[in-house]
């Protein structure tokens, strides 16, 4: 496995590239991450079963757009491979800190700047991906009610039930979600779909976002993630509030988008997220007539 890394880093940097320096790095639950370096570079190397290259094949395509749009940092994608047994995605590796009180506003600004970014009319995006280990479908939609309804929360309802996880009638639930957002048509922002704390640090050259699931949609979804794990410093919200402030209502859209999330940790994790799910299902009225 090593060997063919070796490989086929090589014939990407058209120089030989022989691993000399070989560190796990620690922080995800999903790949084995590693530091390699040859001694005169280094890259970051995400790895796991040959059958989940979908996993960095999808990833690739979030950082290709979101380094497109130039408005924020994110890793560099310079190969996407396999070995016998393994499939991997080999970034630029830089050195990361937990976010300060500094480049948090910077932070919020950037983002604000990447929401801003670009013309897109409708909801969705070009491949479906996955957030965390869940497929997520990204039909292209012109109603945000019906995307984020249909495409979100009865997709999670959906595959609960098929893990005989049952939090009432979908087409109830359905419903009441595009009735909720039907007076709200936000801008298509190029979201970057998984914005928890362990997402997101400061290098050397600024604060840096990663491990993205993009799509476009409402830009709130971001920021209220933000918010549902906590870890960002207020001033990353007084940053993002001097670009481009919240819209009128987005409190109340909160808890609303923070819901396709916990449906996804009760799909991937069950235990206490299922009850916390059926919290938020009541408090938002979903299952009223």
């Amino acid at each position: 496995m090593w060997q063919a890394i070796s490989h086929q880093l090589s014939d990407v940097l058209d120089r030989p590239f022989r691993i000399i320096e070989k560190e796990p790095v620690e922080g995800g639950d999903i790949n084995e991450c590693y530091c390699i370096g040859d001694g005169n570079e280094r890259f970051f190397v995400k790895m796991n079963d040959r059958d989940q290259l979908s996993l960095f094949e999808t990833e690739a395509e979030s950082l290709h757009i979101l380094n497109e749009a130039d408005c924020i940092l994110v890793p560099r994608c310079i190969h996407l491979g396999t070995s016998k047994d393994k499939s991997f995605l080999i970034l630029n590796y830089l050195p990361t800190k937990v976010l300060d009180n500094e480049s948090g506003f910077t932070l919020g600004q950037k983002l604000a700047r990447l929401h801003a970014w670009g013309d897109q009319p409708e909801y969705g995006f070009d491949i479906d991906n996955y957030i965390g280990l869940t497929p997520q479908p990204n039909n292209w939609r012109r109603r945000w009610c019906r995307f984020f309804a249909e495409q979100r929360i009865a997709w999670q309802l959906q595959l609960c039930n098929e893990k005989g996880i049952s939090f009432g009638n979908i087409d109830t639930i359905t419903g009441k979600v595009i009735e909720l957002l039907m007076n709200h048509q936000p801008k298509p922002s190029l979201l970057h779909g998984d914005l928890w704390q362990g997402n997101a640090a400061v290098t050397v050259n600024g604060p840096i976002i990663f491990d993205p699931a993009s799509y476009w949609g409402d830009r709130e979804c971001d920021i209220a993630l933000t918010e549902l794990f906590g870890g960002f410093p207020p001033t990353f919200y007084e940053g993002y509030q001097s670009v481009w402030p919240l819209d009128e209502g987005y409190e109340s859209r909160k808890p609303l988008y923070n819901l396709y999330h916990i449906l996804n940790h009760c799909n991937l994790f069950g235990g206490t997220y299922i009850a916390q799910a059926e919290r938020m299902i009541d408090e938002l009225g979903l299952l009223e007539g």
